[in-house]
């Protein structure tokens, strides 16, 4: 696997098609148990990130990074732009100066994005946010290295987004709740499972290619 800084903004592109897609359902959940600005703030952020992506293909992908995160940090409200901007910050760090990246330097950025958001939102596994997705592949992809797929991935995702709803939520508005937030999907794990779907629907398609 060869993870190039086009592929980068690919993912981008899927990742602001899909949210544009799923902004309804996005917004009825977080309606349920948040703010119910989720979808909508989404659509709005990776909007700007793309307009600012789109004169920079040929910058390596810490570069890329860097100008997703400072874009969602700052045109994103609510908790997800500190969080999904912090996420693709870290990794920045990890994959600056890089014009390609391997399976294991993919599961070192997601690895520190993972971290960055697990500090930056005081919170952890099993307190119903994305970071029941981020964290398990993370480890998924720090374990397999390069005998991950990315089927293996999505449906990991997937499974994690869905584990969500049996959780009560510990953090955010919806810990108001209590156990009634139980039986709901956290917005913001089902969010991020179509981040991580659009990744495994770019790479894919390049492998086929």
């Amino acid at each position: 696997m060869k993870m190039e800084g086009a592929d980068l903004i690919h993912w981008i592109e899927e990742v602001n098609k899909q949210i544009k897609q799923h902004k309804s359902d996005l917004t009825k959940l977080d309606q349920a148990i948040g703010d119910g600005d989720h979808g909508i703030n989404l659509v709005r952020g990776f909007e700007a990130v793309l307009e600012k992506l789109m004169p920079k293909q040929d910058q390596d992908l810490g570069a890329i990074c860097q100008e997703i995160g400072m874009t969602l940090v700052t045109r994103v409200s609510g908790a997800a732009g500190p969080l999904y901007g912090t996420a693709f910050l870290k990794m920045a760090q990890v994959w600056k100066g890089k014009n390609a990246i391997s399976w294991v330097e993919l599961a070192q950025g997601i690895d520190a994005a993972a971290q960055g958001m697990k500090t930056r939102g005081r919170c952890k596994l099993g307190d119903k946010t994305l970071l029941d997705v981020w964290l398990p592949l993370a480890d998924f992809l720090l374990q397999q290295g390069e005998n991950a797929s990315w089927e293996e991935l999505e449906k990991l995702a997937f499974a994690k987004m869905e584990y969500t709803k049996t959780l009560e939520a510990r953090r955010g508005r919806a810990a108001f709740l209590g156990s009634r937030s139980i039986g709901h999907l956290d917005p913001g794990a089902v969010s991020s499972y179509l981040i991580f779907r659009a990744l495994a629907q770019v790479m894919k398609a390049k492998e086929m290619e």
